[in-house]
């Protein structure tokens, strides 16, 4: 459990899911304190952090108040609830419903079929699995954006729905994934990473990034 005034995420430096509520604390100027879970060297299958994650799957995030909550959208629709500073959903209840289409698209269509979990189940090569789904995800994810985007995914605000993009878009690339193919997520893309707030959760950027990412 938390141990200081902060509170606490336990994260992957490259997971998708953890980069996500990154991305939400720091546009949320929310200071916090993180965890690393080396999903690699299976630290998420302890009993100790699956008391906390009973999927032992990341992130993990424990409030100041001590209550723990798992699952990245709930977690960052938790802290747009509880911080109101910097909303990452629209008030207009048509809006909302938009964004969060957006946003389960990639949480829930796309992501899941190229987590670690899976893809260490799979006969096919993890790039060639990786690379076939997202690409597919994304030709429909283009479509959706067609009707949306502005500047960013859904007007000219960063949303929910940019801060699930680009942790994905960092997957398609580790998958070989020609994101030039996709003109309007490519274009979010640039303007997300020139972004202080993008570059300071990127996983490279992270305490427990290693000095040669795998």
């Amino acid at each position: 459990m938390a141990t200081s005034n902060l509170p606490v995420l336990y994260s992957f430096f490259r997971s998708s899911c953890s980069w996500r509520v990154r991305l939400a604390l720091s546009f949320k100027k929310i200071a916090y304190e993180t965890r690393p879970v080396n999903l690699l060297l299976n630290e998420n299958k302890t009993e100790e952090y699956k008391a906390i994650q009973p999927f032992g799957a990341v992130p993990a995030f424990i409030d100041t108040n001590g209550k723990v909550f798992i699952e990245s959208v709930a977690i960052m629709e938790y802290l747009d609830e509880t911080r109101p500073e910097f909303p990452l959903l629209p008030k207009d209840s048509v809006d909302r419903a938009t964004v969060r289409a957006l946003v389960q698209a990639i949480a829930m269509d796309i992501q899941p079929v190229c987590s670690i979990r899976i893809l260490r189940y799979t006969s096919r090569g993890e790039t060639d699995w990786s690379n076939h789904f997202i690409s597919l995800g994304f030709e429909a994810y283009e479509k959706m954006l067609e009707k949306t985007a502005g500047k960013y995914s859904f007007g000219d605000t960063i949303t929910m729905a940019d801060l699930v993009l680009a942790p994905q878009y960092y997957n398609g690339i580790r998958a070989g994934v020609d994101m030039t193919l996709y003109p309007i997520i490519y274009r979010i893309h640039s303007t997300l990473e020139q972004l202080e707030e993008f570059k300071a959760t990127h996983p490279s950027m992270q305490p427990d990034c290693p000095l040669e990412p795998y």
